[in-house]
């Protein structure tokens, strides 16, 4: 290093401004970044905690990884938004009607139960004569657009199990949810927003950031959750604005670094914490205009936003419909708090009520839109309820966990409308006819969207995995 020109030091306070000399190792390249270069706002940009790489990281591909690819064949979907009902609603009072229940009320059934019919009025609705409860009579306005999966079953009924399971489609090891794959199968259509968004309110749900996460995908597919309960879109998203660096000097900085990247990597291995890690500061940069303006609702008229309601699932999805319009690829919208131990009639009607009419409305919208077509629109929980009364219950009975049986609701990009698939047995207690384990449901998901589902692969540890793992069969019948 004696030649003059490898050695230019600042005039004023003797620091390098050759970025070869920031790269001797990791570690030195934090101390260097953390505590000289400017270091306030770098600091904030690079979080220096969060760039050691964990073992088995895995380098992504150069270029841009989140440019639209075209899917393995046409999928009519191009955006999926999965309104998850966690805390498992009671298929048999929403969207599985069973008269034979109601007529065995208050008797004993399967041996030991004592049979609970539904509180709930069911009506057929649309020229497909589709049966709904009048819990989701808004949304049964579009029975011709939906297509119900009535025989869902799952492997383990524990909420933070099943979960994780139906985001993921893995009970043990930590895997790539269902948005993480599918972003990283078509990347996505806007490059200020991120590819997969997570809406929630207030806190984690069960199994946190694991069912928006991105495991052993590169970090840039994983979900950016959002706190929708937030009054404005600066708490929304935290730091989503730099108030203490003008545009100019940000994007200066990043520059820098992606220089500084663009050399480490040439002297020693392509680092793929630090490549995430710049990614998601690019995003960041960029969203600054843009999220400030999407997650506003204020910015759709009052007609549209009455339609919604204002509630917190009104707002969610009509965020979400903002999203979609924008070309963002996956929006996950968790309405958390279907468990329904005791006091069923009270708090399902509850909670249906609160995401009924957005729900509705959503439909009604996209369709004005003419993004219907090209939207695929999920509804459903992680596994079902019993037919039974739970002995819990008391006075005032609600349903106990059932992995048996549950209901999925899709409409839009892909999928039939005005159709049933498959059924459970005369009291709604298990899946009997056609039955549709987590697995099919993603392998159906993925179909939609144009990926055969045991091609859309990714290695990693010696080894090409999948969303399905070694299973999933397209539920054929409900495609479009």
């Amino acid at each position: 290093m004696s030649d003059d020109h490898h050695h230019h030091h600042h005039p004023c306070c003797g620091i390098s401004t050759n970025p070869a000399d920031y790269f001797l190792t990791r570690r030195q390249f934090l101390n260097r970044v953390g505590m000289g270069v400017g270091g306030l706002s770098l600091a904030a940009l690079l979080d220096p905690l969060n760039l050691v790489a964990a073992p088995g990281d895995i380098v992504t591909s150069a270029g841009n990884p989140m440019a639209p690819h075209a899917p393995q064949f046409p999928g009519k979907a191009k955006a999926v938004i999965h309104i998850f009902a966690q805390g498992a609603p009671s298929h048999v009072d929403t969207w599985d009607y069973k008269p034979m229940l109601t007529k065995m009320n208050n008797k004993t059934i399967g041996g030991d139960g004592v049979a609970m019919g539904s509180p709930f009025k069911f009506a057929p609705y649309g020229k497909s004569g589709l049966e709904v409860s009048e819990l989701f009579a808004k949304t049964a306005a579009h029975a011709d657009d939906l297509a119900v999966i009535k025989s869902m079953y799952t492997d383990i009924p524990a909420h933070e199990v099943a979960t994780v399971f139906m985001n993921t489609g893995s009970l043990r090891i930590t895997k790539p949810s269902l948005g993480a794959w599918t972003v990283y199968g078509l990347g996505s259509e806007n490059q200020n927003l991120p590819g997969f968004i997570s809406l929630r309110t207030g806190g984690l749900p069960p199994g946190g950031a694991t069912n928006y996460g991105s495991a052993f995908l590169p970090g840039v597919y994983q979900g950016t959750s959002v706190n929708t309960q937030a009054q404005n879109v600066q708490q929304m998203i935290q730091n989503i604005r730099n108030n203490y660096v003008s545009k100019a000097e940000q994007r200066r900085q990043l520059d820098f670094i992606h220089s500084l990247n663009a050399l480490h990597e040439e002297n020693l291995q392509k680092d793929a914490a630090l490549e995430s890690r710049l990614q998601s500061s690019e995003i960041a940069f960029r969203m600054q205009a843009e999220a400030t303006d999407v997650f506003d609702i204020n910015k759709e008229p009052a007609d549209v936003r009455a339609a919604y309601g204002n509630s917190q699932p009104g707002k969610q999805l009509l965020i979400a419909r903002r999203l979609v319009e924008r070309g963002v690829r996956f929006v996950q919208v968790w309405h958390t708090g279907w468990d329904h131990h005791q006091d069923l009639e009270d708090r399902i009607t509850t909670k249906a009520g609160e995401i009924d009419q957005p729900l509705a409305a959503l439909l009604t919208d996209l369709k004005q839109r003419g993004l219907l077509d090209s939207t695929l629109v999920i509804w459903g929980g992680e596994f079902g309820r019993k037919p039974t009364k739970d002995k819990n219950g008391g006075e005032n009975p609600g349903r106990d966990h059932n992995a048996k049986a549950f209901s999925v609701v899709m409409a839009g990009g892909g999928v039939k409308g005005g159709v049933v698939h498959g059924a459970t047995d005369e009291f709604g207690a298990a899946a009997v006819k056609d039955k549709v384990h987590v697995h099919d449901l993603h392998a159906t998901i993925l179909q939609c969207m144009g990926f055969d589902h045991t091609k859309l692969t990714y290695r990693f540890n010696g080894r090409d995995f999948r969303l399905t793992d070694v299973a999933g069969n397209v539920v054929k019948p409900i495609l479009a």
